[in-house]
């Protein structure tokens, strides 16, 4: 189909250099956009060497296990695990003449920093929500997440392989909007709810571009979708909605960068990498290539007034679950459920 052809080559294509040996940055699919990193590729001549996961606790489990790379792009909640692990190393944001760009909402952790040094660069963040069918999927069904428990939707929806999605998704539509502090009640009404929608669920999501295949084949009409699936499927002229305030809310999540320890590559031009992401200019580049914000407030006031941000990313009237770094033993305890809950217990 045509969004494999367009889809794909835009989330994967490299441009026609060769890639950097002396730096291998680890990412989801879809980051390897050129504009985003642009002066690395100045100064260099070339861009990094990337390699890529689908989800977050897959991308820890490869760097646990010993695979070599310089930077690492996980999201905030999977921040302490790598510290934990002993995995990364203190950024030098002496070496980062934008550190101080970086909203301080971004750094209100002591996850990422503390009196022992700033652990992560948060670069990028997005939203999590429903995406829609507009013309086989009536408005007022998208008024609440329970459409992805309506019988009518049976085998017509797609939620993410991610367990830090399905859990934001399940707590909200089961009326807790804060995973900081769940109760055990909490807990146990979302993960009721949670089997409930594996009964409407067709397929699970690992990236944003298979997402968008189910919706374009039109497999699914329902989809609990990042930005960049709703972008994809924009750019293929597919009839797309994004419900961003149904009445229980939807999520938002950020992540950023850790610097491993001991990495491969060249440590110049890691910080290199990192600057470049941080240039106001690639706010314009993350916006366009999968409709994220960033994390640099000058960055941001580039495309303050574009639509897609006042649209995909702009202030709601509706609860926002902030998916921040949560209790680590919780956060274990949602990933076991959930691979129960997807295996039919």
């Amino acid at each position: 189909m045509r969004l494999l052809s367009c889809t794909i080559l835009a989330v994967s294509a490299m441009p026609a250099l060769a890639a950097d040996p002396e730096l291998t940055v680890f990412d989801w699919a879809g980051f390897e956009v050129p504009e985003i990193f642009q002066a690395y590729i100045d100064k260099h001549g070339q861009p990094p060497t990337f390699a890529f996961f689908g989800d977050d606790d897959e991308a820890f489990q490869k760097v646990s296990s010993g695979f070599r790379a310089d930077v690492v792009h996980p999201c905030s909640q999977m921040v302490g695990k790598y510290r934990d692990a002993g995995l990364i190393e203190p950024w030098d944001t002496s070496r980062i003449p934008n550190f101080d760009k970086i909203d301080e909402r971004f750094l209100d952790s002591e996850v990422f920093r503390d009196e022992t040094g700033v652990w992560f660069i948060p670069t990028d963040w997005g939203a999590t929500a429903i995406a829609y069918n507009t013309e086989t999927v009536p408005a007022e069904d998208v008024a609440s997440l329970q459409i992805f428990v309506d019988p009518r939707y049976q085998g017509r929806t797609s939620l993410p392989d991610s367990a830090d999605d399905v859990w934001a998704l399940a707590y909200l539509a089961t009326g807790t909007t804060d995973w900081d502090d769940v109760t055990e009640e909490q807990f146990q009404a979302a993960a009721d709810w949670l089997r409930q929608a594996h009964q409407n669920v067709a397929a699970y999501w690992s990236d944003p571009s298979e997402q968008a295949q189910l919706m374009a084949s039109g497999l699914v009409d329902v989809a609990w979708s990042w930005n960049d699936g709703v972008v994809y499927l924009q750019g293929d002229n597919y009839p797309v909605g994004f419900q961003r305030a149904p009445v229980e809310g939807s999520s938002t999540f950020f992540c950023g960068f850790v610097n491993v320890k001991n990495g491969p590559g060249n440590e110049d031009k890691v910080y290199d990498f990192i600057n470049a992401w941080l240039e106001p200019s690639a706010g314009r580049a993350l916006l366009d290539a999968i409709g994220y914000g960033h994390s640099s407030v000058e960055a941001m006031a580039t495309i303050a007034d574009d639509p897609a941000v006042i649209e995909g990313l702009g202030e709601l009237d509706v609860p926002v679950l902030a998916q921040t770094p949560n209790d680590p033993q919780q956060r274990v305890r949602q990933l076991a459920e959930f691979e129960r809950i997807k295996a039919g217990f």
